[in-house]
């Protein structure tokens, strides 16, 4: 055996490590769990709670962090699915170690605690970072909510989904490092306010691929209600299955096959749209060159009479 050593490292200067924390046997009643930072156990989550259970062992069990909450209950702030699979068999009372921490506090341990540790997702860890102030999940936030995009907490099948909801934080978070807020919003808003907006089609793969496309032409982004309608007439979703059938056969990225596929539909919609506005145009002046005609054939009167709409228009 070997004593604990501290020799070749930098004795630390300050700590601020707070009140020192009690240790107890708490009942798994009095133990609670915030929702706005944990996520439900699914998946492999409940595949790991039953997997505690049938090999439960004390010597294997760590101590669950609480932080006192109102009501005389405890908040967990790491050992939910251990504390789980101890009710699963049969236990009433689990070893925690209590700690004094606002909800603030309780997120900032959360994601230091499972940053580390635990496989979370994604998107738990950044729901604990909004709850932690955290300023780059605000900030990341804070964009979603201007484009009317909802992010998910945990993991839900598309099936089971709303329009404007995602999954895809580590997408999005990586899109508003690489090309900023403005770029990212707008992308998000050509599928939230557009006809593209149905569940599921907020995926990371049309993100990135939104992005990558405005991204690279700023005219295009910054072109306002026009980008919309052009969107309006342009299928996401079947763009997207076309650009997995690519990828997969040309061994290609899919998110780039897929900005590609999005720039050539926005091409063909702008050429059908500029062609569109010059029949209308083309219209316009028969009509104005029918109605002079007609205007040349009447009586002063009459000319005045037939005129005066085009003199107002």
């Amino acid at each position: 055996m070997k004593a604990i050593a501290t020799l070749g490292y930098e004795k630390t200067k300050s700590v601020k490590a707070g009140a020192l924390p009690v240790l107890q046997w708490l009942s798994i009643s009095d133990l609670v769990i915030d929702p706005t930072y944990h996520r439900p156990i699914v998946g492999r989550g409940r595949r790991n709670v039953d997997r505690i259970a049938r090999s439960f062992s004390w010597s294997c069990f760590a101590t669950v962090i609480v932080a006192p909450v109102e009501g005389g209950k405890f908040a967990i702030i790491d050992g939910q699915h251990r504390t789980t699979a101890a009710a699963l068999a049969g236990f009433k009372r689990v070893p925690c170690q209590i700690v004094a921490a606002a909800q603030e506090e309780r997120a900032i341990a959360f994601k230091a605690l499972n940053g580390s540790a635990t496989a979370v997702s994604r998107m738990a860890f950044h729901a604990a970072g909004v709850v932690a102030s955290d300023p780059w999940a605000v900030r990341l936030a804070e964009a979603c909510v201007r484009a009317e995009v909802e992010l998910l907490r945990y993991p839900v099948s598309v099936d089971r989904q709303s329009a404007g909801q995602t999954m895809a934080v580590g997408a999005i978070a990586r899109c508003l490092k690489h090309y900023g807020e403005e770029t990212l919003i707008t992308a998000l808003q050509c599928v939230t306010q557009t006809s593209n907006n149905k569940p599921g089609a907020l995926s990371a793969r049309t993100i990135k691929a939104l992005c990558a496309v405005l991204g690279n032409d700023r005219t295009l982004r910054d072109s306002g209600l026009a980008l919309l309608e052009t969107f309006d007439g342009i299928d996401l979703e079947g763009l997207a299955k076309a650009a997995a059938r690519d990828a997969a056969v040309k061994k290609v990225n899919a998110a780039q096959a897929l900005a590609d596929l999005i720039r050539s539909a926005v091409v063909r919609r702008s050429a059908r749209n500029t062609a569109g506005d010059r029949s209308v145009k083309r219209m316009v002046e028969a009509s104005r060159e029918r109605r002079l005609a007609f205007v040349s054939r009447t009586k002063p009167s009459a000319r005045t009479k037939a005129l005066r709409p085009l003199e107002k228009s």
